[in-house]
């Protein structure tokens, strides 16, 4: 059996898609066999020294890759692979703009109408867990601290709002790794001040959460697209310079 030790995450960044990729590897080589149940979330924790947020999202990631099942009040299982390769986008291999925008293109086109359909079909709770990710984003802001994170939840509570289950499995699969400037350094590539980047970007945010709440499809689509174009747009522009200054 491979030793838990090896595929402990060894840096802050991105625990949960190191944790996916441990865990990955014991399914994949037979170390977890087909049926077997996974340790418990606080057996996860102790082993792995991370968060419980860490391993939600990364047992989340494991569940959209079809890779385990989880029985609610019984455990997860190990689930058997089917002989077809599976839908995989690596975050250890985005580390370029071209990377970033490639997924920024898949995001438009389903967040786009994830949008519309949240305004049509959220409920109250469901609009009250997106105004709290909104205040955590604004809050993070404030304090000049990393924004990723409340970002990833307020795109996760649009999509759990659709009412749809397969949104919230991709936007559970792709994790915190769908905004881009926790792959590269927008702020930077954009050539602004980050806080005031940051603040812009929440904005953009209020107009997709002030859509949805008044349940105003076509400008909560209108909201998104622009958000995500905005991010599109920013990067090529600073990728087509660094092309050329190369």
């Amino acid at each position: 059996m491979q030793n838990d030790a090896a595929i402990r995450p060894k840096r802050p960044r991105n625990l949960a898609h190191q944790l996916v990729e441990g865990m990955s590897e014991r399914i994949k080589s037979g170390a977890l066999k087909v049926g077997d149940k996974l340790p418990t979330e606080s057996e996860l924790v102790a082993t792995y020294g991370v968060s419980r947020t860490v391993v939600r999202e990364a047992i989340s990631h494991l569940q959209a890759a079809g890779l385990v099942e989880t029985q609610h009040g019984i455990g997860t299982f190990v689930l058997e692979q089917s002989g077809g390769a599976n839908f995989r986008i690596d975050a250890s291999e985005m580390s370029t703009v071209m990377d970033v925008l490639a997924v920024l293109e898949l995001r438009i086109s389903l967040e786009t109408e994830a949008a519309g359909l949240a305004a049509q079909r959220r409920s109250e709770g469901q609009l009250e867990q997106l105004r709290r990710a909104l205040a955590a984003l604004i809050e993070n802001v404030a304090q000049a601290g990393d924004a990723a994170s409340p970002d990833y939840q307020f795109h996760l509570q649009i999509a759990l709002a659709t009412g749809n289950p397969h949104f919230a499995g991709l936007m559970s699969y792709l994790g915190t790794m769908v905004i881009p400037r926790n792959r590269v350094n927008t702020a930077r590539l954009a050539q602004e001040d980050r806080v005031e980047y940051l603040r812009r970007v929440n904005r953009e945010h209020q107009d997709i959460f002030d859509a949805i709440e008044r349940r105003d499809s076509d400008a909560a689509r209108a909201a998104m697209r622009t958000h995500l174009g905005n991010s599109r747009e920013r990067l090529k522009r600073a990728h087509v310079a660094a092309e050329a200054g190369s």
